[in-house]
């Protein structure tokens, strides 16, 4: 069997890596970037701090500032309208995994048009778009080192897949001094997400030996280092383990593909708008519970490469741990309910059959190592409402 691999070409890591930024733009031949962030990165001062970096090298750019935490199609278009009219040869993508994805989406909407429903899995994108930096602020979505972007159509409320080449970073500069001023929720959030990606990785029926290898480096790096940074922000050490962590985290489900979790965390994301690592958590216990029957080696290698299993356990009595972790996890993160998030109980049931329809349609679920039906995952849903 054989398997394609999908990287940035370049990765620039480490404090201060951000000021690698113009020999970036030096070896791909471009002098008039487009920064796409939003108003959070403009108000911590991060914005001024990549135009400083810029101008010392007499470069300018434009920018665009309007990028949403979920963001949908219609928010977009400014930019990709911008794009059109400013004849930009890059895309600089600064922020959180929204500002990356939409990043991501403008790049390919600026140069070849369409709605991004054109490009939704499973169409595999490979049309080459304007090259893009990714410079992620957050350990989390591993969106700088993917081929996939998340955009919702308001529309109907779907949180369309889109995935292929056109969608991979040219570079990413993984620089974990741009987290300090990550908010806790934030940290606590982001930090699972990446966590939840390791995981599903490694239990994927599209793993290989090589995404194996990135997503338990992922693990090992981010279980140990989550509860550190949440409590102590100022941790620098474990701020650098997960920003690295959640790179290879990423690395590894770009290359394996994510499971049944975020296919069932994407349609919660868009009809109730809760973060998307948040929703991962809300899910991880109760459909990691479902999935252990279909590799429990697998499972009880997570365990024990997040250093709640002993290496002599056998693998259920690994697995146990790994259950009582995660659900030991949410609640010194604080990961709340459904409910205690403010969802209606009665929209949310009358919403599921939907929601499964849409998860299994995103196909994540099928790489699942145990794949269930609609009406099981409609169970599911139940089970992550009713779970305490």
């Amino acid at each position: 069997m054989t398997h394609r691999i999908v990287l940035p070409r370049i990765l620039e890591t480490g404090a201060g890596a951000i000021k690698r930024l113009p020999s970036l733009l030096e070896t791909l031949g471009c002098r008039n970037p487009l920064i796409v962030t939003d108003r959070v990165m403009l108000s911590l001062g991060y914005v001024d701090l990549l135009t400083d970096i810029l101008k010392t090298e007499g470069i300018t750019g434009g920018l665009f500032v309007d990028t949403e935490p979920e963001p949908t199609e219609r928010s977009l278009l400014p930019a990709v309208e911008q794009v059109r009219e400013g004849q930009y040869d890059a895309i600089i993508a600064l922020g959180g995994g929204s500002a990356i994805d939409s990043a991501k989406a403008i790049a390919v909407l600026g140069p070849h048009g369409g709605r991004m429903a054109d490009y939704k899995a499973p169409r595999d994108v490979s049309e080459a778009g304007l090259p893009v930096i990714a410079i992620p602020t957050t350990a989390g979505t591993g969106s700088e080192a993917t081929r996939f972007t998340i955009i919702t159509d308001a529309e109907s409320d779907e949180k369309m897949l889109c995935m292929g080449l056109a969608f991979m970073p040219w570079a990413a500069i993984i620089d974990y001094e741009l987290t300090l001023s990550a908010p806790a929720r934030v940290t606590a959030d982001t930090g699972i997400d990446a966590l939840t990606h390791g995981i599903e990785a490694y239990v994927s029926q599209k793993a290989s030996p090589f995404s194996d290898q990135q997503a338990l480096a992922a693990i090992a790096l981010l279980a140990p280092n989550l509860r550190r940074v949440y409590h102590d922000p100022e941790d620098r050490e474990a701020r650098e383990a997960m920003m690295l962590g959640s790179c290879l985290a990423g690395i590894a489900f770009s290359n394996a593909s994510v499971a049944l979790v975020h296919g069932m965390s994407r349609p919660i994301g868009a009809h109730f708008h809760i973060p998307h690592g948040l929703s991962n958590a809300m899910l991880l216990p109760a459909v990691t519970r479902y999935s252990i029957p279909g590799a429990p080696e697998r499972y009880a290698q997570c365990a024990r490469t997040m250093g709640v299993a002993e290496l002599e356990d056998d693998d259920a009595t690994a697995n146990e741990k790994l259950l009582v972790e995660l659900r030991a996890l949410n609640q010194e993160l604080q990961v709340p309910s459904m409910a205690e998030f403010g969802i209606d109980q009665a929209v949310f049931m009358k919403l599921r059959a939907l929601m499964a329809e849409q998860a299994l349609a995103s196909g994540s679920p099928s790489n699942n190592p145990r794949v269930p039906d609609q009406a099981e995952m409609i169970e599911l849903y139940e089970q992550v409402w009713n779970q305490e």
